[in-house]
């Protein structure tokens, strides 16, 4: 089945330089005729290529915020992350507010569910039965990425279902509870994202019959209409936030672990950074650690490639923000974990683009790229259109580029050449008089 990206290239704006491509955490990108190529079968839609490109080549894939207009009762989700975004802010309430003065009906904040989540994690981590430790599936990008590359650890991805999928779920509920008169076509849910992997989350229904989003749009189209929208408020607003420190920390790194009120816990931010603590993990490295938050953005989500602030900005205005709320006023009323909230869609393990559906072609394949690697300087320049010299064997061996490419290799060759044949050459007319051996005159 395709998978639907969430990062595109804008050709005519991409100017082929090697930034994404030194920064693509999965060698997903190639410099081919002057411009950066993605690979769909490598993608992760993390966004670190829109985050570096020095030309905005890059960019997100969501819906736009007129997408509201295509429903009679449209709800807004805003993502935990959406209120470190502003400057000043004392009270959540406008933006609730805000949010609905730009033509949604309601909102059903994404921190609400996110306190459940925190709740029936804690649970789940006192089973006997499970795998440990327990990786968050918060992060698609890193949900995709293990189960790309990390087959022994997708039985330890969190079976939970995201809280933007509950908090989808709770909200057409209410609605439809409130509206009875409402179809199912008639309701509108949209999740306002603060990164493009939780839009293909959404586009690739990963949360299989039970995704109940409509739409994603980003937090930077909103953040310009809330800012317009909020700055003409008058009013304190009478709306408030139904959140507490624990749904609101969700945006921040660490605050999904320390929800777990459960000292053996790991959290790390920054994709490069999570794929170190997953080969560790994977090579048993580390161990005594019951729970695994890993964030692909720095900062968490707050450092999403579809937010506005700089992440630790962002960070320090939800310090501010959670300081005089309670620790969590969304509680289940139950210990027992409802079967809807949990994922029926198991993470397989599904490797990219393998060198050979056969294993012998696939063995020989592979004693070439190591054998074309031993020649090549191992540098890792990128100036070939790879990123490292083994990406660029591999290329080789699939026939997707060809060994004069490297051009370290061929300015060896070039010198090499102009050795044998630069005496009494033209070359040799160049030289200063006084390296010929001449007095100079």
């Amino acid at each position: 089945m395709a998978y639907n990206h969430s990062v595109s290239l804008e050709l005519e704006k991409c100017k082929g330089c090697t930034t994404c491509l030194k920064r693509c955490p999965t060698e997903a990108i190639r410099i081919r005729d002057g411009h950066a190529v993605i690979s769909k079968d490598r993608c992760i839609d993390c966004g670190e290529c829109i985050k570096v490109c020095p030309y905005k080549a890059k960019r997100s894939v969501n819906d736009d915020l007129s997408v509201i207009e295509n429903f009679r009762y449209t709800i807004a989700l805003p993502a935990p992350s959406l209120y470190g975004q502003f400057d000043n802010m004392e009270n959540i309430g406008y933006i609730l507010r805000g949010l609905k003065q730009i033509g949604f009906d309601e909102v059903y904040e994404v921190a609400c569910a996110a306190e459940l989540v925190s709740a029936y994690t804690r649970q789940y981590l006192k089973r006997k039965d499970i795998k440990k430790p327990i990786i968050s599936s918060a992060c698609p990008a890193i949900v995709r990425m293990i189960s790309m590359n990390f087959p022994s650890l997708c039985d330890n991805i969190m079976p939970i279902l995201p809280p933007v999928d509950i908090a989808a779920h709770q909200a057409r509920k209410k609605a439809k509870e409130e509206h009875p008169e409402l179809s199912d076509s008639d309701i509108g849910v949209v999740f306002i994202s603060p990164c493009p992997a939780k839009v293909s989350y959404v586009k690739n229904n990963f949360a299989g019959d039970r995704n109940y989003i409509d739409a994603v749009v980003s937090i930077r189209d909103v953040y310009f209409r809330l800012v317009d929208v909020m700055n003409k408020m008058k009013e304190e607003p009478e709306e408030s936030t139904e959140a507490g420190m624990i749904g609101i920390g969700w945006a921040s790194t660490g605050g999904e672990s320390t929800a777990t009120f459960n000292e053996r816990y790991l959290a790390a931010d920054g994709i490069e950074n999570c794929i170190r603590v997953l080969d560790q993990i994977d090579n048993e490295d580390i161990k005594n650690i019951d729970f695994v938050e890993l964030n692909a953005c720095n900062g968490g989500c707050v450092g999403g490639a579809m937010t506005v602030a700089n992440a630790y900005i962002a960070q320090a205005r939800l310090q501010t923000l959670k300081r005089y709320l309670p620790v969590s006023p969304n509680r289940p009323a139950s210990q027992w974990i409802p079967d809807e909230f949990f994922n029926e869609n198991v993470v397989e393990y599904q490797p990219y683009n393998p060198l050979s559906e056969d294993f012998r072609t696939a063995r020989r394949m592979m004693k070439d790229i190591y054998s074309i690697a031993e020649n090549l300087p191992m540098i890792d320049c990128g100036s070939c259109g790879a990123p490292t010299c083994m990406a660029f064997a591999e290329d080789i061996v699939k026939g997707e580029a060809n060994a004069d490419e490297c051009t370290v290799i061929m300015r060896q060759l070039f010198h090499e050449q102009l050795a044998k044949y630069k005496e009494n050459s033209i070359f040799d007319k160049l030289k200063p008089r006084t390296e010929k051996g001449e007095d100079g005159e």
